[in-house]
């Protein structure tokens, strides 16, 4: 079972991610893990990237296909895998496709977390730190009992500059025209499941294993 796991910012693909990698026992390959394990191991593709990250260019895609072939060709992936954060553009899915063909693997299902804009920026802009603990808390989810104050320490709250409503839309808005054509590419090659990340979180994971299990 070889899955790519798609959605916004907020969408709640961290948590759903952990989810199925406990459930189906497969590894869950995100770029940042890769590029970490490739340079310290130092495979080839490692130290090809580390050479364009020490002078602060962005690594090529050739590159990054290379780093995903050497951890997608483990022996821990055998029984399948869930990418997280690859491909972000159509170059990168065909050359995914490619590599995948020459390990003789494929892509069985792309999850795609949907949510509606509106709720993005709630679930993004309602977070806040308190200035002297650091404990997190988000004014819909999980606020705080008496507004502004932290529970633990009485200690001011905060928004920080990356939740504040200008930051979050424009985050938003490069991410929903990034992913368009990836979805509309695993559509036309009829592999997009789309799952309505609207729901309790317990309901968007039984909605995702039943898919996985053959049920949806």
């Amino acid at each position: 079972m070889n899955i790519i796991l798609m959605g916004l910012p907020g969408a709640g693909k961290g948590t759903q991610a952990e989810y199925i990698v406990k459930e189906f026992n497969v590894p869950h390959i995100s770029t940042g893990d890769m590029f970490r394990a490739a340079v310290k191991e130092q495979t080839p593709m490692g130290l090809e990237a580390k050479s364009y990250m020490d002078q602060g260019l962005l690594v090529p895609d050739h590159v990054v296909i290379g780093i995903v072939k050497e951890r997608l060709g483990k022996d821990d992936c055998n029984a399948g895998f869930l990418l997280d954060g690859f491909p972000r553009t159509v170059a990168q899915a065909v050359a995914l496709d490619e590599t995948l063909g020459d390990l003789t693997k494929k892509i069985d299902h792309v999850i795609n977390i949907e949510v509606d804009r509106s709720e993005l920026m709630a679930r993004l802009t309602g977070r806040r730190i308190c200035r002297d603990c650091g404990a997190s808390y988000h004014v819909i989810f999980n606020p705080t009992q008496k507004e502004g104050e932290c529970d633990k320490c009485g200690g001011e709250l905060y928004q920080r500059e990356d939740d504040n409503e200008k930051t979050v839309a424009t985050r938003l808005d490069v991410n929903i025209e990034q992913s368009a054509p990836l979805l509309s590419y695993y559509s036309e090659k009829g592999l997009l499941r789309n799952i309505d990340g609207q729901q309790d979180i317990g309901k968007v994971f039984e909605d995702i294993a039943n898919l996985l299990r053959g049920q949806a």
